[in-house]
């Protein structure tokens, strides 16, 4: 019989995400992702690199349910996401895309306590969370928290939106390239600050970009997905010295940049 300490064990290096063998096809026989295989740590971000239409926004939006595989099986904590409420999965799981998705008729603090308040939690520490997260994403709750989004910066919009995707306290995190209409520098910005973040959170996280020097920077491990396919799963080093060839063009487009 195993002890305490084993079983927290055991949980704790459980995957929290499972692909298994995972492809969606279209009604024309066309398929968007095709035998997808990878796993996802507790406390791990790993990002999914590709050319537009390579699959990686597909492979994010299996997780939360928001697309259903056509074959093979995704778990989401060790239960297989057909198993799940829909609107329980996503309610557990914090999801940032391009442009925040802020409601623009709810004030920042609305915005933020949205899942929180639909899950019942007594307004008091639904407040008091407000507060603390917009503090984590570096804004001050007195000046923001009744502002509309309308009155602020795309910067501060990605800010509420991160805020708002870690209201419930979930597991689970889906970026969906969530700074990619910023500024150069403003996304520079949240690139770091996003990244020092990550470290604190020991939430598993999955973020989508075409952008490698963000994959270099964010990711604990890169998935590369050219064609509907997984074709390097890799930390940051070992991808960097890759010999695919899809993975040494972004490394040569990197290369370019800085010369």
């Amino acid at each position: 019989m195993s002890s305490l300490a084993d079983q927290t064990s055991q949980t704790a290096s459980e995957p929290v995400i499972q692909f298994r063998d995972v492809s969606v096809t279209v009604k024309s026989g066309r398929a968007l992702v095709e035998h997808v295989r990878f796993e996802v740590a507790r406390g791990e971000t790993l990002v999914l690199l590709g050319r537009s239409g390579s699959g990686k926004t597909t492979t994010l939006k299996l997780i939360n349910r928001l697309l259903e595989p056509s074959g093979g099986e995704i778990l989401v904590e060790g239960k297989p996401s057909r198993e799940w409420d829909a609107i329980e999965l996503r309610r557990r799981i914090g999801y940032v895309i391009q442009e925040s998705g802020l409601f623009p008729h709810f004030t920042v603090e609305r915005n933020i306590a949205l899942v929180p308040r639909l899950k019942g939690w007594p307004e008091e520490k639904t407040r008091a969370r407000v507060r603390e997260l917009l503090d984590l994403v570096g804004l001050d709750a007195d000046v923001f928290a009744d502002r509309y989004p309308r009155e602020l910066s795309g910067g501060q919009r990605q800010r509420i939106g991160v805020a708002r995707a870690l209201a419930a306290d979930p597991p689970i995190v889906l970026m969906d390239e969530p700074f990619g209409a910023l500024d150069p520098l403003t996304r520079a910005e949240l690139q770091r600050e996003f990244a020092a973040l990550s470290k604190r959170l020991n939430k598993s996280i999955v973020f989508v970009t075409h952008d490698i020097r963000e994959a270099f920077l964010l990711a604990s491990r890169i998935g590369l997905f050219k064609d509907g396919n997984l074709v390097v799963l890799a930390t940051p080093k070992e991808f960097a010295e890759s010999d695919d060839p899809e993975a040494k063009a972004f490394n040569d487009s990197l290369n370019t940049e800085l010369t």
